[in-house]
């Protein structure tokens, strides 16, 4: 499984970046799932309902099932927040998962940035930024810069990056090996 996050300051439209990117990573036949990171306590369970109950009772996690859909939540309880290793391993295999979020996680990461945001950038602070997502031109920037409104460009980078990320890892993008 290919692991790309985008990274950037809260309110940056990395979520709006990420519903024009999935579809048209889907239509190219890719399998793709998504992990967000929340910045505060969330929940995503309604008081009342039965499976609240049940984590209010004590349990440490509850599945909830039903013909469309399947979600389980677990309960840390006072343990330390997972790190991006550690959720990764609790998802089902994709060809491709992109975080949204995690910035100080150490997998490859797309910076989206926007200059009238007044923020720095990020990729001078961490290493494992490999390209620059911006709506202007970054004449000062070492890193791929890619135009952050042409989703195609955003999708042949990611695309691209997932391929030579496979020299170092011996699997393939499931649409590659269907191509063959």
């Amino acid at each position: 499984m290919q692991v790309i996050g985008v990274a950037g300051p809260s309110g940056s439209g990395k979520t709006t970046l990420l519903v024009r990117l999935i579809p048209e990573l889907v239509h190219r036949g890719y399998r793709v799932s998504t992990m967000k990171h929340a910045r505060r306590d969330f929940d995503i369970d309604q008081p009342g309902k039965d499976t609240f109950r049940h984590r209010q009772a004590g349990a440490t996690e509850v599945l909830i099932a039903s013909a469309r859909r399947w979600a389980l939540m677990h309960e840390r309880r006072g343990e330390p927040e997972p790190d991006v290793a550690e959720l990764t391993r609790q998802m089902a295999p994709v060809d491709l998962l992109i975080i949204e979020g995690f910035g100080r996680g150490s997998h490859d990461k797309l910076e989206l940035h926007r200059r009238d945001a007044g923020q720095p950038l990020i990729h001078p602070h961490d290493r494992h930024v490999v390209a620059v997502l911006s709506g202007e031109p970054l004449p000062d920037c070492s890193l791929p810069v890619v135009d952050l409104g042409d989703i195609d460009a955003v999708a042949d980078f990611i695309v691209a990056h997932c391929r030579r990320a496979l020299t170092r890892h011996p699997i393939r993008l499931r649409n590659e090996v269907e191509q063959k």
